[in-house]
């Protein structure tokens, strides 16, 4: 792993190198850059600059540097591709790091040609009463937590199969409860709705059949006929499809690229 130091935090990022279109994968919260072991195997042998990073706070990008919020999230993910001159690279976020990609797709459109979503709502939605107040409660819910019990009851929501909720465990079990909520925290301002908005880059959505984190099941679906694209359900598998059933979204993003004309 090489790393970048922004901000107070050494971030810690692996780059396959290489002539072919980048792909740059951003985890979820609690998680690190081993959720994508598979994808960045398969995108490596189809020709791609694979980048994987442990955003602030998570994996071996530790310690913080500075509390994790949105703003900063954007400004380390914007720093690993300016760092790396990487050319308008493919953006591809699980969670937490769909919705960092969303905003930096959003913000700056000219920057990537492409982004793939994973099991992550969608930031521009609009927000039912109901939404709203889930979302104010949740992180007074996983403050009453018991500390111990954190990490095997995030992995058990997270994932289905067992190799996919033991790995989840490992990477939950780095963050102290504190961190956790305060990266919580930061995922809810990532959320800003704007019914209009349209992504102006080719989408890909990908979730699992089994996932019922937030309002993703109901909000993807809704998200996918606003964008006018087909969103990919992966059967049998949770929140972290990409590790519960590596090869069918594997698939799917091979396919997507393809289609756009990014292999």
């Amino acid at each position: 792993m090489l790393n970048l130091s922004v901000d107070g935090c050494e971030l810690r990022y692996d780059d396959s190198g290489g002539d072919g279109v980048p792909v740059v994968f951003s985890h979820g919260a609690g998680a690190d850059h081993v959720m994508f072991d598979a994808q960045r195997d398969h995108l490596r042998v189809l020709g791609h600059r694979v980048v994987t990073w442990d955003l602030r706070g998570h994996g071996l990008s530790r310690p913080a540097g500075a509390p994790f919020t949105a703003e900063r999230a954007i400004a380390d993910l914007r720093a690993v591709i300016g760092s790396l001159g990487l050319d308008r690279p493919v953006l591809v976020g699980q969670s937490l790091g769909g919705n960092l990609s969303q905003a930096l797709v959003r913000r700056s459109p000219g920057l990537c040609r492409a982004l793939v979503v994973i099991g992550s709502t969608w930031n521009t939605a609009p927000l039912s009463v109901r939404e709203r107040l889930l979302l104010k409660a949740a992180a007074p819910s996983l403050s009453m937590l018991p500390s111990g019990r954190l990490p095997g009851l995030m992995a058990g929501a997270s994932a289905v199969t067992p190799a996919a909720r033991e790995d989840a465990r490992r990477a939950f079990s780095q963050l102290s409860k504190a961190e956790f909520v305060q990266v919580w925290r930061a995922t809810v301002e990532f959320l800003d709705p704007d019914p209009g908005y349209r992504t102006p880059v080719p989408l890909c959505l990908i979730r699992g059949e089994r996932d019922r984190t937030g309002n993703i099941a109901t909000a993807m679906p809704r998200w996918a006929a606003a964008e006018g694209v087909e969103e990919v359900v992966v059967p049998g598998a949770g929140h972290i499809a990409n590790q519960d059933a590596p090869e069918a979204v594997n698939a799917a993003i091979e396919t997507f690229l393809r289609t756009r004309g990014a292999l």
